[in-house]
């Protein structure tokens, strides 16, 4: 009557995510949405890693995908530091008008 949920699920979704933030990372200008679809990679990544983690009955892909957590959480705190002062001074948040670096 019921299915349970396998690994395979969570591949499929997985992939999804992985999708749709590949899409946004690469289809979307604005800064805002590039780092939230950054962080969709990242869960897909995390899903993967937990996924295999309980399929293999090993522990080691639940301490990475902590250690992931941790980065995004770094990269997010660093990547909205530097969009506020960007935002502060070029008065923008799209990608395409930053030209901060060049000369």
């Amino acid at each position: 009557m019921f299915h349970p949920i396998t690994t395979v699920h969570y591949l499929v979704l997985s992939a999804a995510l992985l999708l749709v933030g590949t899409i946004g990372v690469l289809a979307r200008r604005n800064i805002v949405i590039i780092l939230m679809s950054i962080e969709l990679i990242l869960n897909a990544v995390n899903i993967n890693l937990i996924a295999f983690s309980h399929y293999f009955q090993q522990v080691t892909g639940q301490i990475f995908a902590i250690f992931v957590i941790t980065v995004a959480v770094a990269e997010a705190a660093v990547g909205l530091g530097i969009l506020i002062a960007l935002f502060q001074n070029k008065e923008t948040v799209l990608a395409d008008e930053v030209d901060l670096l060049k000369w």
